[in-house]
């Protein structure tokens, strides 16, 4: 199965950046794009517990919206966290995919692990399975962890 991998050491300590993930109004502050807005992000962080996710942003053709849902397959406080994840509709009920590709997943699953560096750095490993390396999907874990990493500077120096 295909797989996106991404890698960023963050100048963060690791309950800092875990908060980051399992913390609702945390994890909306940085998740999608540059110039994304995440207006619903509900998250029951335990075993099986649900996510839900609205994104909104700008796209070639105006304003568009996407919709994650998912359960928390795996919690290792600070160091793993394991999501599924499916697009969803506007309600959160699991979209129809009989329009993807033929062999296109209807859920992936996000694998993130988390490293603490001496205390004052972490390192986080995200592995989006069931997503090509080169895929849009994998550019916007990228991007997103930019913003992570802008959001994690800006707490330490107005914090």
């Amino acid at each position: 199965m295909p797989e996106a991998r991404v890698e960023r050491t963050f100048e963060a300590p690791i309950d800092q950046v875990w908060k980051m993930w399992v913390e609702p109004e945390q994890f909306a502050s940085w998740y999608g794009p540059p110039g994304a807005v995440i207006p619903t992000c509900e998250m029951d962080v335990e075993l099986s517990g649900r996510r839900f996710i609205a994104m909104e942003m700008e796209g070639p053709n105006g304003a568009m919206q996407m919709y994650f849902v998912g359960e928390f397959v795996e919690i290792d406080p600070p160091t793993r966290l394991v999501y599924s994840e499916s697009l969803a509709n506007a309600d959160g009920s699991p979209q129809d995919t009989s329009a993807m590709p033929p062999g296109a997943p209807t859920s992936t699953q996000v694998i993130v692990e988390l490293t603490d560096v001496g205390g004052t750095s972490t390192e986080v490993i995200v592995r989006h399975v069931g997503i090509p390396a080169d895929s849009p999907g994998a550019m916007g874990w990228q991007l997103a962890l930019g913003k992570l990493a802008a959001r994690l500077a800006d707490s330490a120096t107005s914090g």
